[in-house]
């Protein structure tokens, strides 16, 4: 079984040769990305999973790990046109959409001319997205699902390719609020991010207080990016992977017939999970030179792609148990 989207057929001779040359341009995108970026492969990886696979990351973790570095680096690399806004509790929705503003010509005619807001840019960084009310965060909504936005009844579309990186510190911080759940479900992976190995703290604490610092070289456009993105949508899943998705996300879900998931868990990962699971297996295929994504990259992305998309109960939190813990028992069974 294919999931393809629906567009002219491609040869195995010209699947293989594409995949070659993007799979050489990732290359040269992760050693871009390493000269500036130390450690933390794994973060690099899934966020570059994320923006191949077409879609958003939320990168959540303590301040001072180079989250908002790695968003301003990446946008270099990729050759995308990139824009942040700092999220603070005062921030409007105006503030990111942008607004109507009236105008009078030289004969008194007054019109409404619409100012864009930073949302139209081809990379957007949402630094510190939960220290903003839910109401501002929720003008991102349409955005990053639909790729326009509605303002005063008028539609606007954004740029393409269209990404958000948003970074978020962790809940227990003060001054900080939950994304709303609509939300989190837009963001395709949530990647955590841990403090630095002691190597790589070591050479970050070389390398980065002398007089020369390393700067984000640019590797690929965004036309590029959009073709790779294509490709990646016309790989081949094989059934097997298809079954494994289906058969973890639904056993996430309460009522699905699991005593533990429903004892454990308030609400489950929807059909946007499945969805997410398939792009972003495809995307990891093509980062580790495959063709086809396999049954190791669905359980590896588990956790990333389904621990904002679910809410444990009372009674588990009480236990002491995660959204981590239950993730890992379900991937161990597929």
């Amino acid at each position: 079984m294919s999931l393809t989207i629906k567009e002219p057929a491609m040869s195995e001779t010209e699947m293989v040769a594409e995949a070659e040359r993007a799979l050489a341009e990732i290359g040269k995108v992760r050693q871009a990305v390493g000269k500036v970026i130390f450690g933390q492969e794994q973060v690099v990886e899934q966020t570059l999973v994320a923006i191949l696979a077409g879609g958003h990351g939320l990168l959540v973790g303590v301040p001072g790990l180079a989250k908002t570095k790695l968003v301003e680096t990446l946008g270099i690399v990729l050759g995308l046109d990139g824009r942040r806004i700092q999220f603070t509790p005062d921030l409007m929705p105006s503030d990111i959409l942008g607004s109507e503003v009236m105008e009078q010509d030289e004969t008194g005619r007054r019109s409404f001319r619409f100012l864009k807001g930073p949302i139209f840019a081809q990379l957007l960084m949402a630094d510190e997205i939960n220290r903003a009310s839910p109401r501002t965060q929720s003008a991102l909504l349409q955005s990053m699902q639909e790729y326009h936005v509605t303002v005063a009844g008028a539609r606007h579309d954004l740029p393409s390719p269209f990404h958000v990186l948003a970074t978020q510190n962790p809940l227990e911080q003060e001054g900080t609020y939950p994304l709303p759940e609509a939300q989190l479900d837009r963001f395709l992976m949530q990647i955590d991010i841990d403090y630095p190995e002691l190597a790589a703290e070591r050479r970050i604490l070389i390398e980065t207080t002398g007089v020369n610092d390393q700067k984000a070289e640019n590797v690929l456009d965004a036309a590029r990016l959009k073709t790779v993105q294509a490709l990646i949508r016309r790989m081949p899943v094989p059934e097997s992977v298809v079954d494994a998705i289906l058969k973890l996300v639904r056993s996430a879900r309460p009522g699905s017939g699991d005593a533990e998931t429903d004892r454990h868990v308030s609400w489950g990962p929807g059909p946007r999970a499945s969805q997410a699971l398939t792009l972003c297996a495809r995307a990891r295929a093509l980062y580790d030179g495959r063709l086809a994504p396999s049954i190791d990259d669905v359980r590896d992305l588990a956790e990333p792609v389904l621990q904002h998309r679910m809410a444990l109960t009372f009674a588990a939190r009480a236990e002491g148990m995660t959204v981590r813990d239950v993730i890992a028992r379900l991937a161990k069974a597929v």
